[in-house]
């Protein structure tokens, strides 16, 4: 499948984002002209066929502009084991959809997540599938709103 889409002309685009994890893989979407992330699924991360495919259907729904990635570094923003796996996954994206993928920090966003679904009630393994999406929301919201002050 080829996804390319030209860079619009109109003041904002859509962007997909992605929380990469070993099992799971967190997607939001938002747009840089309301600025407004907003969660959508989680993905089964573990066999690359299957997760592509999964991707390919909000490809095909959302026809994005752009793609994030989410760099997982350590606390001390040093890379790991999980950084190149991460990098390695935005070039897989970047190759079969033949759209930009930049990177943006997640230090500390699952945990963000996973302490707004606790105060919302909502924490606990039952509902680990929210967290994932409500990372990439938070990865993505962080983006949109650095992106303003450029």
């Amino acid at each position: 499948m080829s996804a390319a889409v030209a860079l619009s002309s109109a003041p904002g685009h859509t962007v997909l984002a992605f929380d990469f994890g070993e099992k799971y893989l967190g997607v939001a979407v938002g747009d840089t002209e309301t600025r407004i992330a907003h969660p959508l699924a989680m993905i089964q991360a573990e066999d690359a066929q299957k997760r592509l495919s999964e991707i390919d259907v909000f490809l095909r729904e959302w026809r994005p502009q752009k793609l994030l990635v989410g760099l997982p570094l350590a606390l001390s923003g040093e890379a790991h084991s999980l950084t190149a796996r991460a990098r390695r996954f935005a070039r897989q994206l970047a190759a079969r959809y033949r759209l930009p993928v930049e990177f943006a920090d997640e230090r500390l966003s699952s945990a963000a997540a996973e302490e707004i679904l606790r105060e919302r009630g909502r924490g606990g393994r039952k509902n680990k599938h929210l967290s994932h999406a409500l990372a990439a929301k938070i990865i993505l919201q962080a983006y949109l709103d650095e992106s303003a002050r450029r």
